[in-house]
C-alpha cells in the first residue's frame, strides 16, 4: 500500500526542471548534445529519489517488505526505501481506534432473542505481528468481538445482563483479549452501549414493575394504618383515666366541625350522653328558646335590652 506526499512531489518536480535545463541547454548550444543523456538520467534520477522518500505520521508506523521479505518497521517521520526492490505494505495506526459491533437475535440462556450493541477500543501493541499474523486485522478483531459477544449472551440470563452490565463489560474484554493477544493488539475496555428485548416482554415486564410497585403501597398503606391505629389505642387509653380531657377533646372536635360557615353536624344522641354533653347542650338550648319567648309575648325585639320594662312594678302599676 503507497501513499502520496508533498516532498515527493517536490522532488520529482525539481529534478525534473535540473534535466529540462540541461536538456535546452544541450539541444540550444552546439556541441552540448551528448548532455541529452545525462538529462534523461538526472530525469530519472529523479524518479527514483521521489519513490523512495516517504513520510509516516507521529501516530504511525509503516512496515517495509523488501522482496517479500520482512525488512523492519520505519517512521514516524520521513524515511526512504529502495525503489523496486523495498515495499510499503502496511501503515499501521498506533492510537486507540473504536470498533462498534451488534449481536442480532441471539438467545439467552432463558431463551430469551435480545439485540446487544457494544463497542470495542483496542490499539496496536505490536504492528510486525498485527502486519504478519492476521491477514486483516481489523476486520479480524470486529469478527472475534462479534462471536465473543454472542458467547456471553448465550452463558447470560436476561435479568443479569440488564443488572450486570459491568459484568459482562468485563469478560467480554478478557474474552476478546486473549483471542487478539497473538496478533500483537490489545483490548483497553468493552462497552455495552444498548440491550433491545422483544415489544411483548417489554410490556410483561413493565406490568410486572407496576405490580411491585402497587404492592409495596399497599403494604406502606397498611403499616401506617397500624401506626395509627396504635396512636389511637394509646389516646383512648389517656381519655379513660382522664374524662376531663375527653370531655374537652369532645368540645374541641365539635367546635372544629361548627367553625365553618354552612356546616352541619349529625351527632348520635349516644355519643353525647357518653361524652357528657346531652345534658349541657339541651339546657343551652332550652334556655335560649324560654328567653327568646319572654321577648315575643312581651313585644321587645330581640336583642333589644333598652326597651324592658321595669322589673320593680306590679301588674296595676303603671
Amino acid at each position: 500500500m503507497s501513499r502520496n506526499n508533498p516532498i515527493r512531489y517536490a522532488i520529482a518536480l525539481l529534478i525534473a526542471l535540473f534535466g529540462a535545463l540541461i536538456a535546452y541547454a544541450a539541444l540550444t548550444i552546439p556541441g552540448l548534445s551528448p548532455l541529452l543523456w545525462a538529462a534523461a538520467a538526472v530525469v530519472l534520477a529523479g524518479v527514483f529519489a521521489a519513490a523512495s522518500v516517504q513520510i509516516a505520521d507521529q501516530w504511525e508506523k509503516a512496515l517495509v517488505l523488501r522482496l517479500g521479505r520482512f525488512s523492519g518497521l520505519r517512521g514516524p517521520g520521513v524515511f526512504a526505501i529502495v525503489p523496486l526492490i523495498d515495499t510499503v505494505a502496511y501503515w499501521i495506526d498506533l492510537r486507540t481506534i473504536t470498533t462498534s459491533f451488534r449481536a442480532e437475535k441471539t438467545l439467552t440462556r432463558d431463551t430469551v432473542p435480545v439485540d446487544v450493541e457494544a463497542v470495542l477500543f483496542w490499539r496496536v501493541r505490536d504492528p510486525e505481528r498485527a502486519a504478519l499474523e492476521v491477514e486483516d486485522y481489523r476486520s479480524a478483531i470486529s469478527w472475534a468481538a462479534q462471536t465473543a459477544l454472542r458467547e456471553v449472551i448465550g452463558k447470560s440470563d436476561l435479568a443479569n445482563m440488564l443488572e450486570g452490565r459491568e459484568r459482562l463489560d468485563a469478560e467480554l474484554q478478557r474474552i476478546i483479549d486473549v483471542r487478539t493477544e497473538q496478533w500483537g493488539i490489545h483490548v483497553s475496555s468493552v462497552e455495552i452501549r444498548d440491550i433491545l428485548i422483544p415489544r411483548e416482554l417489554q410490556d410483561a415486564m413493565s406490568m410486572q414493575a407496576q405490580a411491585e410497585r402497587e404492592r409495596q403501597a399497599r403494604v406502606i398503606l397498611g403499616d401506617s394504618e397500624l401506626q395509627v391505629a396504635k396512636k389511637f389505642e394509646e389516646a383512648a387509653r389517656t381519655y379513660q383515666d382522664n374524662p376531663t380531657a375527653l370531655h374537652l377533646r369532645a368540645m374541641n372536635m365539635l367546635y372544629e366541625g361548627l367553625k365553618e360557615k354552612a356546616t352541619l353536624v349529625l351527632v348520635p344522641a349516644s355519643v353525647l350522653d357518653t361524652m357528657n354533653l346531652g345534658t349541657t347542650l339541651g339546657l343551652s338550648a332550652l334556655a335560649k328558646h324560654v328567653t327568646e319567648g319572654d321577648r315575643d309575648r312581651r313585644g321587645t325585639p330581640a336583642g333589644d335590652e333598652t326597651a324592658r320594662p321595669p322589673a320593680t312594678g306590679g301588674p296595676g302599676v303603671p
